[in-house]
């Protein structure tokens, strides 16, 4: 029997990870039917604007909906109602406006430092019309104000989350940190940070729907909550 060329592999590779989006996408719109209209928007938007911005990596056009909005959506049970939430290090605006779409009752503030972030965060919201969300640009260690829930993708190793956004929750509020496989390391390391400002970390595992990929998230409150 002939084994499959390079070009077969990669042929039936691309069908696989259609068919992973497409399941991904009828999940997340079977979850959530009267979101799924401005979700689609969203993901084109990514699919071209965020790519050719530079937001995002050329290959991530093929994996939005099983890697991205399912990953930013696992943390919608997390939430309480009616909450502030600063979507912290936003970028092309993961988690904040996924959950923002599907979650009209919170108000979700997109914190990010570069023009560039701001200016498509802007010119998306306008565009999905979104008036639940805000964008702010600055650090977070320059935020003044406090948020029920601080959320936080792929933006840095918990020790620093720390000491940029404790002020932005801390007593009464939450971090809940997207993290997946690091962690209980990324905890481990915090371990004195925590310790001292007292404060807990526990690891939430979460999904956005039952037929799309689970993540984990860690949760860091005050130890008097």
């Amino acid at each position: 029997m002939t084994s499959p060329s390079l070009g077969d592999q990669s042929g039936a590779s691309d069908v696989d990870q259609e068919k992973v989006e497409d399941e991904a996408r009828a999940a997340l719109h079977s979850r959530f039917p009267e979101s799924g209209e401005q979700l689609d928007r969203y993901v084109a938007i990514l699919r071209s604007k965020g790519i050719e911005w530079g937001l995002l990596g050329p290959r991530e056009g093929d994996k939005l909906w099983s890697r991205h909005i399912s990953n930013s959506l696992a943390l919608v049970d997390s939430l309480a109602n009616g909450i502030d939430l600063a979507d912290v290090g936003s970028g092309s605006g993961l988690p904040g406006i996924p959950l923002a779409i599907v979650r009209p009752d919170i108000f979700v503030t997109l914190i990010d430092p570069l023009l560039r972030r701001v200016t498509f965060l802007t010119e998306t919201l306008e565009e999905l019309r979104l008036r639940n969300v805000r964008v702010e640009r600055l650090r977070a260690e320059d935020c003044d104000e406090q948020f029920d829930v601080v959320t936080c993708r792929a933006v840095a190793p918990l020790e620093k989350l720390l000491r940029w956004t404790t002020p932005l929750f801390f007593p009464s509020g939450e971090l809940l940190a997207l993290k997946g496989s690091s962690a209980e390391r990324e905890i481990a390391e915090a371990s004195t940070l925590l310790s001292r400002s007292r404060m807990s970390a526990t690891i939430l595992e979460v999904r956005a729907a039952p037929d799309v990929e689970g993540t984990r998230a860690i949760r860091v409150v005050s130890k008097t909550n």
